[in-house]
C-alpha cells in the first residue's frame, strides 16, 4: 500500500465482502467482525477478528482472502486505495483478544 493509502480500506472491502456494503446495519449477515490495520515499516499489517459457526468459517476465510487480492478499494471520498496482498493465513485469537471475541460471539 501507498504511504498515503487509506488504512481503512482493506477493512472495508473485507467488511464489502462479508457483509455487502461498509455501511450496513447490525448485525454482519455472515460473521460478526472486526478488522485492525497497522502500518510496519513498509507493509501494513491487517488482523481480522471474526466469529462464526465452524462449517462457514473456510467461507469467511475464503471471502476475506479474496477481499484482500482484489488489492483496491473505492471509499466514500471517491478515492482508490490499492494494496498488494503478501501473504494470508489463520492464527489463534490471541489473549488480549479475548474480551472482544466474546463480544463478537454475541453479536
Amino acid at each position: 500500500m501507498d504511504s498515503d493509502g487509506d488504512l481503512r480500506s482493506p477493512g472495508g472491502a473485507i467488511t464489502v465482502a462479508l457483509c455487502g456494503h461498509w455501511d450496513h446495519q447490525p448485525p454482519c449477515p455472515l460473521a460478526p467482525h472486526h478488522t485492525s490495520a497497522e502500518r510496519v515499516g513498509d507493509l501494513v499489517q491487517i488482523r481480522v477478528l471474526f466469529a462464526a459457526e465452524p462449517e462457514l468459517a473456510g467461507e469467511v476465510r475464503r471471502r476475506i482472502d479474496d477481499a484482500l487480492r482484489g488489492g483496491s478499494l473505492r471509499g466514500p471520498d471517491d478515492v482508490v486505495t490499492r494494496w498488494a496482498l503478501v501473504t494470508s493465513g489463520g492464527s489463534e485469537v490471541w489473549a488480549e483478544e479475548h474480551d472482544h471475541a466474546e463480544r463478537l460471539t454475541r453479536s
